[in-house]
């Protein structure tokens, strides 16, 4: 028997030690209701949760950035809205302008409703706007830049778009008038021509498909008058990208086109029209039928933009609740699991604490011994 040193006490106080340390962690994992309370914990599952934290949260704000572009769109299709009624407006006024029962003056009369109305566009076009970004005067629409020596933006090409938005920087149109063909390349080496079929009559315009690059081109009639090939850009003026992903370049385009009476119209711009005689308000109505389709074609992109957006919201948030699962599996205790490790461990702790006692008597023994 050896009194200098208790092995079984000793054995015993580490046993408690034992103890008592894992139902501390017991303790402390049922009150914050956490798994992982530091790194030593679980060092993988913490590096693994908190990657899921960071793509949870991205997912969280893509959302809300998305209902900020539905805010934005909205803010703009209802100034469109206005331009569409005041439009119909203005036809009405031409419609009756061109009727003989109106003398000269009484056409002067309706024309200077009218052009209070075609101003009233480009004030609604110069003002909608959505925290100090201006919508509709084409601060955020693609326009065309011409490289070639007899090309200008309103000669012949009124717009080019990729599945609906307008295109951006980096694509490039050869028209050849000769042949009747339009060829565009995509910056990034590849190209199609179409043969255009001829050049739209009147203030029409013709939509011409390249199907291979996703890419529509619209044409009027000045095409025609291009007497040689030309080739010229697309660039941008502006537009809103939209971050709607948790990762650098999940982005959304949009680009809305100038929606001012000085841009409406197409050859013949909406603002340069009046209803003062027959004959202006004759070549009024195309110009102002033309403008309705212009605005009608707009507002169902936007249409479609927010349809889009609001789809990508439903996306954003299933991804979001199913990254927030597998986040909660690696990173939340099981309560109930947690709980029973708790009693054990407590129960383990007040025998080791009996136990102890019990060993610090055993060295009494030698005393009987020395008697």
């Amino acid at each position: 028997m050896r009194i200098n040193h208790n092995i079984a006490a000793l054995n015993t106080y580490r046993q408690l030690t034992i103890g008592n340390s894992n139902a501390a962690k017991n303790m402390e994992k049922l009150s914050s209701g956490l798994r992982i309370n530091r790194a030593g914990d679980d060092a993988a599952g913490l590096a693994i949760s908190e990657k899921m934290r960071g793509q949870i949260r991205g997912l969280e704000q893509a959302s809300r950035n998305a209902q900020d572009g539905i805010s934005l769109i909205q803010t703009a299709e209802g100034g469109l809205n206005e331009v569409h009624a005041i439009l119909q407006r203005m036809r009405e006024l031409t419609v009756q302008a061109q009727n003989d029962t109106n003398t000269n003056d009484d056409r002067a009369a309706l024309n200077k409703e009218y052009q209070q109305l075609s101003t009233e566009i480009t004030r609604i076009g110069n003002t909608t706007e959505f925290n100090t970004q201006k919508l509709l005067n084409g601060s955020l629409s693609s326009s065309i830049a011409n490289v070639g020596s007899n090309l200008t933006t309103a000669n012949g090409i009124v717009n080019i778009k990729s599945n609906g938005a307008e295109v951006l920087n980096g694509y490039s149109i050869t028209v050849d008038t000769k042949a009747g063909t339009i060829t565009v390349n995509n910056g990034a080496g590849k190209s199609e021509t179409i043969n255009y079929g001829g050049a739209p009559t009147g203030f029409g315009t013709k939509e011409i498909n390249f199907g291979s690059l996703g890419i529509s081109v619209e044409i009027n009639s000045s095409i025609k008058d291009i007497s040689q090939d030309n080739t010229f850009n697309v660039t941008s003026t502006g537009s809103i990208d939209l971050q709607i992903g948790a990762n650098s370049g999940q982005k959304m385009n949009i680009s809305i086109s100038d929606m001012r009476a000085t841009a409406l119209g197409g050859a013949t711009k909406v603002s340069a029209t009046s209803i003062d005689t027959k004959a202006n308000a004759n070549a009024a109505l195309d110009v102002l039928d033309n403008a309705i389709k212009q605005v009608s074609d707009e507002r169902a992109r936007l249409g479609s933009y927010q349809n889009r957006l609001e789809h990508t919201i439903n996306n954003l948030g299933t991804a979001a609740e199913n990254l927030t699962a597998a986040e909660s599996r690696i990173r939340d205790v099981d309560m109930a699991k947690e709980m029973m490790e708790f009693t054990k461990n407590n129960i383990l702790s007040q025998a080791a604490q009996a136990m102890l006692a019990q060993s610090n008597q055993m060295p009494q023994g030698v005393l009987q011994l020395l008697r």
